[in-house]
């Protein structure tokens, strides 16, 4: 099979052009990446959603860069077609434009990845221009932002009534002008996600925004239904692998304790 052409920045806004709708992903280990890449992801992001769906925080704010550098580090050895993105995690921006571009380079020299994405609007343009005249693109990141949960009081979707709308639009022509290539949209109503998407010329990424976006993301371990208590309305489970593994684990261990496993068929005869 042909190997498609590598995905660019640039070949993200000339899908927002062509009316092609864009596939990102999650991913945080090798595996992940080589089977997302082969599926014909364009775009893997190595989210700071590790936090809670690999290393059991409560949330996104306690990891650090060394802990997305090591994800990062896995996901880029895939060499994948895919433009990698990695997350920059809260505090290794927002107090100052040289921990700012510090960390972005981090991110790339280090990790191994191609673009960066940030949460926020106006106040983080000095990051994001200091970022983008360093030559690393940004992914710019509206709406419901985790890193921002204790500000919001919790999960909660953004720009409800018009004048938080007109805030989010207005921030999303800001980031435009601030040189971001694209922007994830997360828990914000529909028609809101419609409207940002219909004023920027960079393609917009929703979670959680509805089906107007130039592409969408989820995290690959809610599309899998790793766990089965987690289900927001947004997500769709395309499997149950949670469901599955666990069956496969219980099955092993019966096998075990009864003498099942291994049996002649799965061990070594001698000369």
């Amino acid at each position: 099979m042909t190997r498609r052409a590598k995905v660019t920045v640039h070949t993200l806004r000339h899908m927002k052009g062509e009316g092609h709708k864009i596939v990102v992903l999650t991913a945080y280990d090798h595996p992940t990446a080589l089977i997302e890449d082969r599926a014909g992801v364009d775009v893997i992001l190595v989210g700071d959603s590790l936090g809670n769906v690999v290393l059991g925080y409560e949330n996104t704010l306690p990891v650090t860069m060394e802990e997305i550098i090591h994800h990062a580090r896995a996901v880029a050895r895939a060499r994948p077609r895919a433009l990698t993105v990695g997350d920059m995690p809260f505090m290794s921006y927002q107090a100052g434009v040289s921990d700012a571009v510090r960390n972005a380079g981090r991110l790339v020299k280090e990790g191994g990845m191609e673009a960066v994405k940030l949460e926020g609007g106006r106040r983080m343009e000095s990051a994001i221009r200091a970022i983008v005249d360093a030559a690393i693109p940004v992914m710019g990141h509206l709406g419901l932002t985790p890193q921002s949960v204790h500000q919001f009081g919790g999960y909660r979707v953004q720009g409800r009534d018009a004048d938080a709308a007109q805030h989010l639009i207005d921030d999303a022509r800001f980031l435009e002008s601030c040189g971001c290539f694209a922007m994830v949209l997360e828990g914000m109503p529909w028609p809101v996600a419609r409207q940002i998407t219909e004023a920027v010329s960079i393609p917009t990424i929703g979670i959680g925004a509805g089906p107007h976006c130039d592409g969408q993301v989820l995290v690959v371990n809610d599309l899998l239904g790793m766990n089965e208590e987690f289900a927001p309305r947004f997500v769709k489970r395309y499997a149950e692998v949670g469901r599955t593994m666990a069956e496969a684990f219980a099955a092993y261990a019966a096998d075990v304790r009864d003498g099942r496993f291994p049996d002649l068929d799965h061990s070594y005869p001698s000369e």
